[in-house]
């Protein structure tokens, strides 16, 4: 069977962790350092019992000390007197660095087919949810069962009246921009208590960002290699949730740093191709704001041929706008935005592929929106907002995105 791993990151924690470690001692019968310190126990075979019952043991509890100052240091010891793992950053590195700073301490102790439970360090997760999500786990990644990896999620319900309205407003935000970046609903996208598959441990380390980014950048990519199973947990916030470390600007910052550089750019090279577009517009002697339809009455033909004149001209005036626009867009996106470090000429030619389909659409849409009536203006800005989010998952994914290792 599996052995499964309870890995803690905490930077500058309180009593409470220890009261954690022990209660989570008692669900184990083995050393929480892993092999090699390991209690017999004649009157148990542990590999015997199924893991739905409640004796369901942990194999080991690792806990990464995140740069906390000396004065923490006892806590620390403590922990490793209890039996944990301690593995210590001589600096703050993030929430990131110190989870997958673990997810190596844990491969390298128990091998590559261990699973691992992530939880916090400042009381937020009970124990038994801790189990529960161990058990979870443990069940949906057994061998000859399911065909994808299972991540298994402790969500909390965000409805009560204690929760603290930051942590409600950033669930909800990130909620929102989850299911519209990966198609999947997810309840809490900010939750520490994560149940990894020993299948999804290579990713784990994979994934970039070394604070509270890290959590989403790894959901975002999970999601696409593996099932999603969530889990009600209690839901714990004591005095506010004080305890956390979370800074709400800086660390949202991070977490939506790549859609938010992809917006600017996409802002910048809209400009771009708006002044583009009218400029060609004016030289073709059509006007961008009325309709290709309208204008003096007379014969149904003359009309047409108007109409007809105006939806090429338009979609001349779109098409090469879109050149001057992406050329700009290319090297923002690559240098900024997706901080690429991929072969320049790759992802050249993918982006040439995308910007070619993308210039069509977009030509092919505004000429189809002309011809139906819609002012030129109108049309292109409904073009627009159409591939806004299909070019930035498309780029994200295919022409910027970093080459799986293997």
């Amino acid at each position: 069977m599996a052995k499964i791993v309870v890995l803690i990151p905490a930077y500058k924690p309180e009593e409470k962790m220890l009261k954690l470690l022990e209660s989570l001692s008692g669900f184990s019968g083995r050393s929480a350092a892993g092999p090699g310190r390991e209690k017999e126990d004649k009157t148990k075979k542990n590999t015997e019992k199924p893991v739905s019952e409640e004796t369901a043991e942990i194999d080991g509890i690792i806990i990464v000390d995140d740069g906390g100052q000396e004065e923490y240091r006892p806590l620390f010891d403590a922990a490793e007197a209890m039996g944990c793992r301690v593995v210590h950053h001589e600096v703050n590195r993030g929430k990131g660095a110190a989870i997958r700073t673990g997810i190596q301490e844990a491969m390298e102790r128990f091998g590559s087919d261990v699973h691992v439970v992530t939880a916090d360090a400042d009381g937020q997760h009970l124990p038994k949810d801790i189990l529960r999500v161990a058990r979870a786990v443990l069940d949906h990644n057994a061998r000859g069962g399911a065909v994808r990896p299972v991540l298994v999620l402790g969500v909390r319900d965000f409805s009560g009246k204690d929760v603290p309205a930051r942590s409600m407003l950033g669930n909800r935000i990130t909620a929102a921009f989850f299911r519209l970046s990966t198609g999947t609903s997810c309840g809490d996208t900010q939750t520490g208590l994560r149940g990894i598959p020993a299948a999804l441990l290579p990713l784990s380390l994979e994934t970039e960002g070394d604070r509270y980014e890290y959590e989403m950048n790894f959901l975002t990519e999970a999601v696409r290699n593996a099932d999603l199973i969530q889990i009600p947990i209690e839901t714990v916030y004591e005095e506010g949730n004080r305890t956390s470390h979370f800074r709400p600007v800086r660390d949202s910052m991070l977490i939506y740093k790549k859609p938010l550089r992809y917006a600017v750019s996409a802002a910048g090279s809209a400009a771009v191709d708006w002044a583009l577009f009218l400029i060609l517009l004016k030289l073709f002697g059509v006007s961008a704001f009325t309709s290709g339809k309208s204008g003096t009455a007379g014969a149904a033909g003359a009309a047409a041929k108007a109409a007809g004149t105006a939806a090429r001209a338009a979609g001349a005036a779109a098409a090469a706008a879109r050149i001057g626009s992406g050329l700009f867009n290319f090297e923002l996106n690559r240098r900024w935005s997706f901080q690429s470090r991929g072969h320049a000429g790759r992802e050249a030619v993918r982006y040439l592929l995308l910007f070619g389909g993308n210039m069509l659409c977009n030509a092919g849409l505004v000429s189809a929106f002309s011809y139906a009536g819609m002012p030129a203006a109108l049309g292109k800005a409904v073009a627009d907002v159409t591939l806004f989010v299909v070019n930035y998952h498309v780029q994200k994914r295919w022409v910027f995105g970093s080459p799986r290792k293997r």
